[in-house]
């Protein structure tokens, strides 16, 4: 009770008046006093000396008066804080993007929508495909980036971010990366280096080879940079989406298009969530990084 009757207090204080504090703090000014009388007899001071229908402070009661202002103070911001962390743990946006992606565009779409949206906190992870899917259908993140390996469904918002060419990068020791373009029929003989986890293995492979047609062995890395590594001892060749730009590569890559046929294969890049869980801080991620994609060139 001591923290109301400080506030009343502060407010009779402040206000010169036990009829306009009453007002201010929104009861009676009969029980104001009452309070005030009872916070009087809890310290064991007199706080106001009343002579007729004026008052003052006493000494006691000054010292009580500026004490009670600053811990008011430091309470209420206290309570701003909170509310604040409240706040930025329930604005939160989850980004799943792919493990082979290299670009920058990402980078800057965070940079951007944080100018935009600075009250939201964002949490980013990566994975495979099926990882990927599976975080965004389970609830686990807000929004994903990745290739479009299923038929469109109603329940998420499919939103087209990039259709683009595939890229091979190939150790530029290799005979092969003196072509301008590859094909899979070239490639057949080299392992085919995926990024993917160990459980995902199987499942990379098994559309790499069946929906793709990779027609060799397969290789697997953790990350990029452990699939580049690779690439550079001449192990095989690392096949990548074109998402916008793709990062520069060192003298001793080579990155190549690669081709079906005649014909460039081209993969569909499109930002997913769920219709049920959209938000206008979704969209706005979404449209950000849609902008910087169309923005950059495949290089």
């Amino acid at each position: 009770m001591l923290f109301k009757q400080m506030q009343y207090f502060v407010a009779v204080a402040d206000c010169n008046s036990f009829t306009e504090a009453a007002e201010r703090c929104f009861i009676s000014q009969s029980a104001i006093s009452q309070q005030i009388r009872a916070l009087e007899s809890q310290l064991g001071v007199e706080l106001i000396h009343r002579a007729n229908r004026r008052f003052s402070l006493t000494p006691a009661g000054e010292y009580f008066y500026t004490q009670s202002r600053l811990l008011l103070a430091e309470a209420d911001s206290i309570a701003r804080e909170t509310q604040r962390i409240a706040q930025s743990d329930n604005q939160r946006l989850r980004i799943g993007y792919p493990k082979n992606y290299s670009g920058r565009e990402l980078h800057e779409a965070v940079a951007e929508f944080t100018l935009l949206h600075p009250e939201v906190s964002i949490d980013i992870v990566n994975g495979t495909h099926e990882e990927l899917y599976d975080l965004i259908r389970f609830g686990r993140v807000d929004l994903v980036i990745n290739d479009q390996r299923r038929a469109f469904s109603d329940e998420y918002v499919n939103y087209l971010l990039s259709d683009g060419c595939c890229f091979i990068e190939i150790s530029a020791n290799n005979p092969l990366s003196s072509k301008q373009r590859l094909t899979m029929r070239d490639l057949k003989r080299l392992p085919c280096i995926l990024i993917a986890s160990a459980e995902q293995q199987a499942k990379e492979e098994a559309y790499y080879r069946d929906t793709l047609g990779f027609s060799g062995s397969f290789l697997f890395a953790d990350n990029l940079e452990e699939g580049r590594l690779m690439v550079l001892g001449n192990r095989g060749f690392l096949p990548l989406d074109c998402i916008g730009s793709l990062s520069p590569v060192v003298a001793s890559i080579k990155r190549i298009t690669l081709y079906r046929g005649d014909r460039s294969i081209r993969r569909r890049i499109c930002a997913f969530w769920q219709k049920k869980n959209a938000c206008p801080q979704i969209e706005d991620f979404a449209a950000i990084l849609r902008q910087k994609i169309e923005n950059s060139r495949c290089t």
